[in-house]
């Protein structure tokens, strides 16, 4: 067999080879059980889980931050310009055409090149000068290089899309939280707003009984008291409330001067949120697959480094026409012709290619490690929320065996005191008690449902990455 006849099959066994680890999936499930609560297959949750919580003004909100939110548009961008990095890289499979041409006229000096003539010979200084062609250039990626990038830079992309769908979770569960937030300061404002209207109530009373003679100024004093330091929680709660508002405004893409939500007092009911089985938690966590997806493009860019080692070969090619004359330039006669291929070979680089390839084994490792660590906080978030679910469930139930306790405290205290068993004190006291109680269980109350929005966000959403 003669050699020519190996040259087509040797380009073709070498253009198949790939350097470089082809990426696996690190084996880590994260166990088939929870600390907290029991682990059920087949558990989802909806992408819109907000809707679970049935508050036609939360979904409306949330509706309007993943349309408008800026972060979301610059996350978007992103993964726009990832994409767009894929198809530069892709381009390098395929061969360039380039059109190139030049015209030109040039006139030498009479002097210089006068006196290399002999004598009585005249020549024109002026010359002309015009070409064009077609230049033809091709990498034939014999080790794979254009490969590995293609794959590091469609994973870099998928990374960039994972982090976006994980962001628009993120803006999701903020909203959530804001507004359940706010929803429990309008709760605690109904409870303050009617303490006010209780204790003038008795204000005014004590001040008709002084007025009478009935009492001394004690009892107005520590009335008036009690109703000042009610009106700045009021005015705590409505600050607050402001604050929870203007998060809320930028977190949908608006001016706070121009955003509102109506006072409101939330729903009693609260879904009902299960966990499901961790490795159906870690497959549907979008961090989790950016982490992978990073992973994986450090992996390929190992090949990428490796093949900095082995010689690089380009073919070339090109033709066109070539004249000194404008009116003869598209004669055929003046066609002309190359053709050639060129190598590279890295021969002495002061260890270059060794440390690259060293740098790109450490970011894959880099890359494993951080994808192992976000495993562990997906799993670690999860717990939190329900081990946070089930504290709450227990405080709520406390507190609201506590609120009926100290009503009933409220109501003694005041019969003893309108029968001058116990001084007023007494009376304020329970009346603190009760004040407390039901601000603590308004808290509690929009605790749980910030508890349920984490524990969403924990669960990866149901997000199906759309």
């Amino acid at each position: 067999m003669k050699f020519r006849h190996l040259i087509l099959p040797a380009s073709l066994l070498l253009a198949s080879c790939v350097l470089g680890p082809d990426f696996q999936t690190p084996g880590d499930t994260g166990g088939s059980k929870w600390k907290e609560t029991r682990a059920t297959a087949g558990t989802r949750l909806p992408d819109n889980w907000w809707r679970l919580f049935n508050d036609r003004e939360l979904t409306r909100l949330v509706d309007r931050a993943l349309s408008n939110n800026n972060d979301l548009a610059a996350a978007k961008a992103r993964v726009d310009t990832a994409r767009a990095l894929v198809g530069v890289d892709r381009a390098r499979m395929f061969p360039t055409l380039d059109l190139n041409g030049s015209a030109g006229v040039s006139r030498a000096s009479r002097d210089t090149v006068g006196s290399q003539l002999p004598p009585g010979i005249s020549v024109d200084l002026s010359s002309q000068h015009y070409r064009g062609s077609f230049d033809l250039a091709y990498d034939p990626d014999l080790w794979g290089r254009n490969k590995r990038l293609i794959e590091a830079s469609t994973a870099q992309a998928a990374a960039s899309e994972a982090l976006w769908d994980s962001l628009r979770l993120g803006v999701a569960t903020e909203v959530a939280r804001q507004y359940f937030l706010l929803r429990g300061l309008d709760a605690q404002k109904s409870v303050i707003v009617e303490t006010i209207r209780s204790r003038q109530s008795t204000l005014d009373l004590q001040k008709s009984k002084a007025d009478a003679g009935l009492i001394d100024g004690l009892s107005t004093s520590q009335a008036r008291t009690e109703l000042e330091l009610a009106k700045n929680d009021l005015a705590q709660i409505e600050r607050q409330r402001g604050s929870a508002e203007h998060a809320l405004a930028v977190l949908c893409g608006s001016r706070p001067s121009d955003f509102s939500v109506s006072n409101r007092e939330p729903n009693n009911s609260l879904p009902s949120i299960r966990a499901g089985l961790p490795a159906e938690v870690l497959n549907r966590r979008p961090d989790v697959r950016a982490a992978e997806q990073n992973l994986r493009a450090a992996n390929a860019r190992i090949g990428v480094a490796e093949a900095a080692f082995y010689p690089n070969f380009n073919l070339i090619a090109g033709g066109g026409l070539e004249s000194l004359s404008a009116s003869n330039f598209l004669n055929w006669e003046n066609r002309i012709l190359s053709l050639g291929a060129g190598v590279a070979a890295p021969i002495f680089d002061g260890g270059t290619n060794k440390a690259n390839f060293q740098a790109a084994i450490s970011r894959r490792d880099e890359a494993l490690a951080t994808y192992k660590n976000t495993l562990l906080v997906a799993l670690r978030e999860v717990e939190d929320a329900l081990v946070d679910l089930k504290g709450l469930a227990g405080s709520r139930s406390a507190l609201n065996q506590a609120l009926a306790s100290a009503r009933d405290t409220q109501r003694i205290s005041k019969d003893r005191y309108d029968k001058g068993i116990s001084s007023y004190l007494e009376v304020v006291e329970a009346d603190r008690t009760v004040l407390r109680v039901q601000l603590v269980l308004a808290q509690i109350e929009a605790q749980q449902r910030i508890t349920l929005a984490a524990l969403a966000k924990a669960l990866g959403g149901g997000w199906s990455g759309k």
